[in-house]
Parts: structure tokens; sequence; C-alpha cells
């Protein structure tokens, strides 16, 4: 993916979306989230580096509520965002810019995966017909059992890596709280052993 703020720039913008009011890490990473319209959205790992240097540059402070750290902009703070407007109204100029560009990215990500999607069942469908021609006597009723396989592997690989994106968000939607454990991570593993385990029982595969 292509960079999104540039040098500086996402320390600016932290400042100017906690001058809305007091927030959490995972609501800055939420409101960055909806700013770019769900294509971009950064990690803890990206944020709370940034809002700890600010807090040492007394820009911010922070508080726990419960489980959650609330960080607050400083008069110190808004000073900052005062004496560099001109900086953060550039730096919503790049933000149009970028939104913009990741869509295109995203757009054309679906478009080479719809045409390799494509290709694979044209290629599908070529050995279909290679293999009927070279059993005449074969029933052209029936699919080949390794065309047939192909395709079910293919929509196999769709189906999980739909699952690992969309288990990975969840996943760092728990690390931006501070609530992912090393006792979940266990229990992802012993679940995902259960379920490859069921898989391979189900086509006869013992399991290592």
């Amino acid at each position: 993916m292509s960079p999104v703020f540039s040098h500086g720039s996402l320390r600016l913008y932290l400042l100017s979306l906690l001058a809305e009011g007091p927030k959490h890490g995972y609501e800055l990473i939420q409101s960055l989230s909806d700013r770019f319209g769900g294509t971009y959205s950064p990690s803890a790992g990206t944020i709370y580096p940034r809002l700890a240097k600010l807090e040492e540059d007394g820009l911010v402070t922070k508080e726990s509520d419960g489980r959650k750290t609330v960080y607050s902009i400083t008069d110190a703070g808004r000073r900052e965002l005062d004496g560099r407007q001109g900086d953060l109204d550039a730096i919503e100029l790049e933000l149009t810019d970028s939104v913009r560009r990741l869509a295109d990215e995203v757009r054309s990500g679906v478009t080479h995966a719809m045409r390799s999607l494509k290709a694979d069942l044209a290629s599908a469908a070529r050995q279909a017909k290679q293999s009927a021609s070279s059993a005449p006597f074969a029933s052209t009723e029936e699919p080949d059992d390794r065309t047939t396989s192909r395709i079910a592997l293919h929509d196999a690989d769709v189906v999980i890596a739909e699952f690992r994106q969309q288990l990975r968000s969840d996943l760092r939607k728990q690390v931006a709280i501070g609530t992912l454990s090393d006792a979940t991570v266990q229990q992802l593993r012993a679940d995902l052993a259960r379920v490859r385990d069921g898989i391979r029982a189900a086509f006869g595969t013992t399991t290592e």
C-alpha cells in the first residue's frame, strides 16, 4: 500500500482529532479509518508510539478509564495546532488525495482478482474439454474430477483469505484497546487445529 501520511503529518493530525474531544487509542484508529472510508486503518503500533511522543512533548495527557487509556489535548497542544493551521490544511488536502489513491488501489486489486478468477476458470474449462476429447467413451455429463478439485481449491483459498482478513481485523481491534492475551491466541490455535482435523477427517486424511 502506498504511504498515507507524509513524515510528521500523522502526529499533527492526531492532535487535531484530540482537539475534537478526549479519545482512547481505538477511537483514534476508528476515526482515521472513517475518514478514509475504510480503505486505511492504522495499526496500534503506528498510533501508540506517536501518542507517547506527544505526551512526552507535553502536547497531550493520558489517564486510565477502567481498562482503557484516554488521551486529551493540553493547552500547549492547542497552541501547537493554532500555530500550524496552514500545515493542517495541507494535510487535509493530502488526505483527500490519499483517499482517492487508496480507492484506486482497492479497485485495481479487485479487478486483478476477478481477472485471475476468470483466467483460472477458463483454464479449468480448457482442461475439462481436453479431458473429454481424450476419453471419447467417457460421459460428458460429469466434469473431470481434477478440474472440479481445482475449482474447489480456488473457492477454498478465497474462503480462507476472507477468514484471515476478517479475523486479523478483529485481533487488531483488540490490540488497539489492549485486550488481546496469550490465552486468546492459544484458544485460536486450538480451535484452528480442531477445524483442520475435522476437514481432514471429512476426506479421510489422518492427522500428523
